[in-house]
């Protein structure tokens, strides 16, 4: 996946998934058979990610509730990103359970980083159930003022 700007009209001009609700009810209509496993979250789109360029950098905000830190891993080749991780189910001992709804499993996003990412100097902090990969750009992508000389 290709980190592109942000368009407000993407949501109305796309048919196929207009918002995160249908993605969500497409992937738990989904036979179980068509799925890596029952409970992956690999593939669909999951987690969610918002992607933000900022003057010197672009920032990765995965939302990852319920997933602790050292089950995640960040790694870059080939000038791709790559997050990994799972979501470990909680143990249960006898319990009645009445609606069984929460997703666990592994899961995997990648996003392929634009020229202008310094990739030596990626730092990730997690806090709260949200990952943040912030991005730096070499010197030469960042933005920069010319004055005018007047002879």
């Amino acid at each position: 996946m290709q980190i592109t700007k942000f368009n407000p009209m993407w949501s109305v001009l796309d048919t196929e998934y207009p918002n995160r609700f249908g993605r969500i009810c497409d992937h738990m209509l989904e036979s179980r058979f068509q799925r890596d496993d029952n409970r992956s979250l690999f593939g669909h789109g999951m987690p969610p990610v918002d992607v933000i360029e900022e003057r010197d950098t672009i920032r990765l905000v995965a939302e990852l509730p319920g997933v602790k830190p050292e089950d995640v891993r960040i790694s870059v080749e080939n000038n791709v990103l790559t997050l990994q991780g799972e979501k470990k189910e909680e143990e249960r001992q006898d319990d009645k359970v009445y609606r069984f709804e929460r997703t666990y499993g592994m899961f995997e996003r990648s996003f392929t980083l634009p020229a202008t990412i310094d990739a030596n100097t990626i730092v990730a902090k997690f806090e709260s159930g949200l990952l943040t990969v912030l991005l730096p750009k070499v010197e030469a992508a960042k933005p920069r003022q010319i004055t005018v000389n007047v002879e």
